[in-house]
């Protein structure tokens, strides 16, 4: 793992809300083609740091960044960055899928039309979908709305739409919670697929999962990154008492 070199790193970020910290001092690697799971209690600011791998964080009243968050290298947070671009370049899924009110090809067209994207937009718009293991299922009614579909559907329509901007990191956050465990196993199926082209970081409060799909885990505590390596080192051979009070069910 040390000889890799991360795509996405933070060095010793801090996050605040009105003077309150949700991140103290993280400092975490993202590394191509892997799957990262950020897991910890609710509260413990996973999710908070993962927004702000694409400045998500920027749309909250009061928020303080300190510290580095670098992207092949180059500071994210740097006064000529625009935070435009950041989402382009590093995506993200919600936990709640969010599809638009339009069609199932307007969803995935979207973004790529109002960006200013060039090429075959149909190709564009298949391509996505078939990434998103869903087109085989919508691929003959492109027109309908994008409300029919099933929660699990919706969720991968979220993950095509992310795709068709042709990002360099996809985030999501949560995106199995409020699924049922087959569209959740579609899911993982589809994150082991897409890994071989994109770096991966993933919330997850399900500890299973992230033992199933992840290559590395971070487990974060009171805003406090406490342990980080290895999926199957953090699980099995945790270096922390506390990581592994939380992996083995006797956190309290």
């Amino acid at each position: 793992m040390s000889d890799l070199v991360p795509i996405l790193r933070t060095e010793d970020l801090s996050i605040g809300y009105t003077g309150e910290l949700a991140v103290r001092s993280v400092t975490l690697p993202i590394y191509e083609k892997s799957i990262t799971a950020i897991i910890g209690p609710s509260g413990c600011g996973k999710s908070t740091l993962l927004r702000s791998f694409n400045r998500m964080n920027d749309f909250i009243d009061g928020v303080t960044i300190d510290g580095d968050m670098l992207y092949r290298e180059e500071d994210l947070y740097g006064k000529d960055v625009d935070p435009v671009e950041v989402r382009l370049r590093i995506g993200m899924v919600f936990q709640k899928a969010n599809p638009f009110p339009k069609s199932i090809y307007r969803n995935i067209a979207w973004g790529p039309t109002i960006n200013g994207m060039e090429g075959d937009m149909n190709m564009r718009v298949e391509t996505a979908l078939k990434q998103a293991a869903l087109w085989d299922e919508v691929s003959a009614r492109l027109d309908d709305s994008a409300l029919n579909l099933s929660g699990g559907q919706q969720q991968r329509l979220c993950i095509a739409r992310a795709l068709a901007m042709e990002p360099e990191v996809i985030l999501m956050d949560e995106p199995c919670s409020a699924l049922d465990p087959v569209s959740t196993a579609r899911i993982e199926d589809l994150l082991f697929e897409l890994k071989a082209s994109y770096p991966i970081v993933i919330v997850t409060h399900n500890m299973q999962q992230a033992a199933r799909v992840s290559d590395y885990t971070a487990f974060m505590e009171n805003g406090v990154l406490v342990e980080y390596g290895e999926t199957d080192q953090v699980f099995t051979r945790p270096e922390q008492k506390r990581t592994e009070e939380y992996v083995t069910g006797r956190f309290g």
